[in-house]
């Protein structure tokens, strides 16, 4: 059984959350996790150039072999929602430029894959991912969420898998 290599996204145009683990069967491995940040001062084209370059050093140094985003919630405030969409869509860039399968997970499935409990609070899923991925140590919020989405893929992909609609 060959491992797999999955990189979690949690799009963000502060702070985009990201986690690599690797999958083998159903063992799941810890291999990195972190925050890409962009300069609130900057004007909005810097701050996604930001975000991009920083997922690709991620992606060139950690060589994933899948990817998997968080869905975004619609917020109220139209300007903060159309801003984040643009930020999702350079998440989604970055994988796809390297080939990268990339998977989509709302919100409610990724901490119902991870909790149980799709409405769980990030306390919950921060604390789920630190007893699934014991390596990781404490994580914070955004870093946690992009693991907890790449746990999410991996326990998708293996459903998929069992019932022969990926192939690995």
């Amino acid at each position: 059984m060959s491992v797999v290599r999955i990189l979690g996204l949690d799009p963000g145009l502060r702070n985009a959350g990201w986690g690599i683990i690797e999958c083998q069967g159903n063992r799941l491995a810890h291999v990195a996790h972190g925050v890409v940040h962009s300069d609130s001062s900057l004007p909005l084209c810097l701050r996604l150039h930001q975000i991009h370059d920083g997922l690709q050093r991620i992606i060139e140094n950690f060589l994933p072999h899948e990817a998997a985003v968080e869905e975004t919630f619609v917020n109220a405030n139209a300007a903060s929602a159309l801003k984040l969409g643009m930020a999702r869509g350079v998440v989604l860039l970055a994988p796809a430029i390297h080939s990268l399968v990339v998977g989509e997970y709302s919100a409610n499935k990724v901490k119902k894959s991870v909790v149980g409990v799709g409405h769980a609070d990030k306390s919950q899923v921060a604390a789920m991912v630190q007893r699934l991925l014991p390596a990781a140590g404490s994580v914070k919020a955004d870093a946690a969420d992009a693991l907890a989405v790449a746990i999410c893929h991996a326990h998708h992909r293996q459903l998929k898998a069992t019932y022969g609609i990926l192939r690995a």
